[in-house]
């Protein structure tokens, strides 16, 4: 009675014990055994098994060993890659990215994710954040590739795009290089020198200056990722489906590498679709599906069915999934276990709800505290900064109460920084925590933990808000923003909508004397230079955008004022991706967003 979760707790430390001694068993194998030598004792020991199955397409372990091998020894002969080199890719939802990403760890190179959907001056940005001396693209995004060439070239990055051939000079095609190369496999030697800490992938997130940052992924790190789909109960036997994008690292590491370590069979999806989720489900067998939260809140918000409950989901593995969209999921979709999991590609430690408590992102017991420190602290929202005791240190909150949560880094759980930005690596640290001179990562999210030691995710603090699963860097959006002609300045942030999870973006405008907001001209331009889930979805016009005494925007007013047009006098606009425009915020409107009688 006194301890009810002892026995859940005692199986789930059994599990993340065999996971650790997993690790150190593969550490301790001369050559370092790597996720992709997983993926080639598969190939050889059940090489017909289906590996990826994509559209009307299945292709075995064997086959993915094969295509793999065509890609390196195109690239090896084509673009000189050497191992130890960085290849950025810009690739949809395909087998291709697959194949790419096995034949660059075959050639013992990393490969650098790019967001598809990035442009102009973030996209150069990332490339040269990520040091990669080659960019392979789709052919889906030329243009984009187009826009940016001559600094590519000047930089002397090589470009590569999935074609059989190109007419832009300085883009070599790829495509048919690929298909007329050799199969058979290189040689090991040159992987020899990979061990655990050797850079495996690097993945994209947006952070406090606005501009993506690469979060660096070691070898070893990614198996720590992947084994978790073992300790959440996926076997061999399972069929697994990702339509999230391999360029996250939910897609790639817990979908694809987690498939691999499990030898299981993976459904690709090029784009997440709502209207045929359960179809793709029910055509594949799926038993396993990957989701953000936002995948579950569309799947409710489809029109009902007589075969809602026809399919074999046992399992949903994610995060970021709010208590009500889990309740009206289950009740809906049937008896399915949602694994919910806290962690981030540039964290360094994971969260898991073993025990399905709904709402929580996670649960801690002793051993976990020992083995992955962390602290809940309290912190000033209005002033944006973490509050002290008279000794320096941090003052840390009860139990119930929301404080931003922070993880110890140590030998065990090192913070491993962002590749050629040592000032954001910095900042992300906290020193002076629990006593002088230790040091602790800020991961900027507000969470309490419960008597029963379950976590729950509240809110997001700093330059960076959550919507529909990803990270909007408000910094970011400011910036496109005030290229525009009639802006001056611009104060960007998360406003809460009922009924989503998560923020909308918000842009209050200080407009030059004499302009008014272009509702056309601003739509263009923000859908041409940011991704969708960007956007600002309201924008508010001001004669001046209140600043600190250090010349800081204040957003807290803003963000607790919200777009309601019943109090705020200034102009407000809403987004109408329809019509491709903003369009004034009425009252009926407003209400009509409320009710959810307006989707954004």
């Amino acid at each position: 009675m006194k301890c009810p979760y002892f026995l859940h707790d005692v199986l789930h430390v059994r599990k993340l014990v065999w996971a650790k001694n997993q690790r150190l068993k593969f550490q301790k194998t001369k050559p370092y055994f790597t996720v992709l030598d997983r993926f080639l004792e598969l190939a050889k020991c059940q090489p017909a098994k289906p590996f990826l199955l994509f559209e009307d397409e299945v292709y075995t372990y064997g086959d993915g060993d094969l295509k793999s091998n065509q890609v390196a020894q195109a690239l090896r002969r084509h673009a000189a890659l050497r191992p130890g080199d960085t290849v950025a890719l810009m690739v949809g939802n395909q087998p291709s990215f697959v194949w790419l990403w096995l034949g660059l760890a075959k050639l013992g190179c990393a490969a650098a994710m790019l967001n598809y959907s990035i442009r102009s001056d973030p996209l150069l940005h990332c490339l040269s954040r990520s040091g990669a001396t080659v960019l392979i693209a789709d052919a889906g995004v030329r243009g984009a590739v187009e826009e940016v060439l001559p600094s590519l070239l000047q930089q002397g990055i090589r470009v590569f795009i999935l074609s059989d051939d190109s007419d832009s000079e300085g883009i070599e095609g790829l495509g048919q290089r690929i298909q007329q190369a050799s199969e058979q496999p290189l040689s090991p030697q040159l992987r020899a020198g990979v061990n655990p800490t050797s850079p495996a992938a690097y993945f994209y997130t947006s952070g406090t200056t606005g501009l993506p940052k690469a979060a660096l992924m070691t070898e070893g790190k990614v198996w720590a990722v992947a084994l978790l789909f073992s300790i959440m109960g996926v076997s061999p036997g399972d069929v697994i489906y990702v339509p999230l994008p391999l360029y996250h690292a939910s897609g790639m590491l817990i979908g694809l590498a987690g498939a691999i370590e499990r030898g299981s069979t993976v459904v690709l999806r090029r784009k997440f679709s709502a209207s045929q989720f359960w179809l793709d489900c029910r055509k594949y067998n799926v038993t396993v599906i990957l989701y953000i939260g936002e995948i579950l809140r569309y799947l409710c918000n489809t029109t009902k069915g007589a075969d809602d409950r026809l399919h074999r989901v046992r399992m949903a593995v994610g995060n970021g999934l709010r208590a009500d969209v889990w309740r009206a999921f289950l009740q809906r979709f049937g008896n399915i276990q949602i694994k919910e999991f806290y962690g981030a590609s540039d964290g360094n430690l994971s969260l898991i709800n073993y025990m399905g408590r709904i709402g929580a992102l996670g649960k801690v017991n002793s051993y976990h505290r020992r083995a992955t420190p962390y602290v809940l602290v309290q912190f000033d929202m209005e002033r944006e900064e973490l509050v002290r005791d008279s000794d320096g240190l941090c003052v840390q909150v009860l139990t119930g109460e929301t404080g931003l949560f922070l993880s110890k880094i140590t030998t065990s759980t090192p913070f491993l920084g962002y590749l050629n930005n040592s000032e954001q690596t910095e900042k992300k640290k906290v020193r002076d925590v629990v006593e002088k001179g230790d040091e602790y990562l800020n991961t900027g999210d507000l969470m309490k933990i419960d008597k029963d030691g379950f976590i729950f995710f509240q809110d997001r603090v700093g330059d960076t808000f959550r919507w529909k699963g990803e990270n909007v860097a408000t910094t970011e959006v400011a910036a496109i923003l005030t290229t525009l002609d009639s802006v001056i300045d611009a104060n960007v942030y998360g406003v809460q909508l009922p009924g989503h999870e998560g923020r909308a973006g918000m842009a209050t405008l200080m407009l030059k004397d004499g302009k008014t907001l272009d509702c056309t001209e601003t739509f263009s331009h923000v859908s041409n230079f940011l991704p969708s889930f960007a956007w600002p979805h309201f924008i508010r016009i001001q004669e001046n955008l209140e600043l600190t005494a250090t010349f800081k925007q204040v957003k807290f007013k803003l963000v607790k004022e919200g777009f309601d047009p019943h109090t705020i006098q200034d102009p407000l606009f809403v987004v109408d991706p329809r019509r491709r425009m903003y369009t004034p915020l009425t009252l009926e409107l407003y209400d009509s967003i409320c009710l959810g009688k307006v989707k954004l």
